[in-house]
């Protein structure tokens, strides 16, 4: 089932997420709902926060890089698609790169943000088998960015105060629904 994306402004993007049992009611549709809703909405990650619920659980799905790719740069890439449950980041490292970022919970809006290029995290998967795994690059930027989701950090958050003063009206527009986006949203209650 699609699910819809809460948009920039509703209150969960901004809470810090709780960490869940592997016997949380419904898991395993939960996780197939968000692959699907995912998918729909052509993205690369989605977290729990997203569809609205404030729990330590986000999926990737990086395979989009691989498929666009003319110079061969993320055909390893092609397969990168991991659920990650109660993650923790256990290193951030090396040089901080730029990168124009987007987020389904912010459509229409995109802007370069600094991350390390390599990132050691430690989580369980669906099956709640417990990895310890080092990612560089694209991988660990979208891993960082998803990770974020679950602490209620949002992409512009890392932006300058006069790039947010500067997309203060698209932000706006977001968050009262005036946007077109080809994916189910659901807009913070006025």
């Amino acid at each position: 089932m699609i699910l819809p994306i809460v948009a920039y402004g509703t209150p969960v993007l901004k809470k810090k997420a709780e960490a869940i049992s592997k016997d949380y009611p419904g898991l395993k549709d939960l996780l197939s709902d968000m692959q699907e809703t995912m998918q729909n909405a052509q993205g690369v990650g989605l977290a729990a926060p997203q569809i609205g619920k404030s729990i330590r659980l986000f999926l990737v799905d990086a395979s989009a890089f691989a498929e666009d790719d003319e110079k061969g740069e993320y055909q390893h890439l092609k397969d990168f698609k991991k659920t990650f449950i109660n993650p923790t980041i256990i290193k951030e490292e090396g040089e901080k790169w730029g990168y124009e970022e987007g987020c389904l919970s912010i459509p229409t809006i995109r802007a370069e943000v600094q991350r390390h290029e390599h990132v050691k995290i430690e989580y369980y998967d669906e099956h709640f088998k417990k990895h310890t795994e080092e990612y560089d690059g694209i991988a660990a930027r979208i891993i960082q960015h998803e990770y974020d989701h679950i602490e209620g950090v949002l992409f512009t958050d890392y932006l300058s105060p006069l790039k947010k003063k500067f997309l203060k009206k698209k932000l706006n527009n977001v968050s009262t629904g005036r946007i077109n986006v080809g994916y189910k949203m659901k807009f913070p209650k006025r």
